[in-house]
């Protein structure tokens, strides 16, 4: 790192590997391999840059990966700008209101609100 200037103000490189096994029809199907590169302008242990990324990941999995699978936000063909952010935030809306009953997985969630009028009043605390 001695070509780099210091006022650019890169102070660590990080490369984390991580290997993930996809199981299809309960045979091992894949393990690939994911490289991915991390810049940060502080140092640090390579122990505290595994919790950061991690955390970075739990959010990534339990908000963004819900939105894209379980709701379809990267099917949505809604391209006009206020019904986007309108869009953005019912499906957060539902999310919380998944969440706040105690919901763990929230396609079930989602299931379970499509069978009844039952369900979404007891969720939405109508009578």
């Amino acid at each position: 790192m001695a070509n780099i200037p210091e006022w650019v103000g890169l102070r660590t490189i990080i490369r984390v590997e991580s290997q993930r096994t996809l199981v299809r029809d309960n045979y091992f199907a894949e393990q690939p391999i994911h490289t991915r590169y991390y810049l940060a302008s502080f140092a640090d242990t390579a122990s505290a840059f595994g919790e950061r990324i991690r955390s970075y990941w739990g959010v990534e999995n339990k908000v963004h990966y819900v939105r894209d699978v379980t709701q379809g936000e990267d099917k949505s063909r809604i391209r006009t700008s206020p019904l986007i952010n309108t869009w953005v935030v019912a499906r957060n809306f539902a999310l919380n209101l998944y969440r706040s009953n105690l919901f763990d997985n929230m396609a079930q969630a989602q299931r379970k609100c499509t069978f009844g009028l039952d369900t979404l009043k007891r969720i939405f605390r109508m009578k």
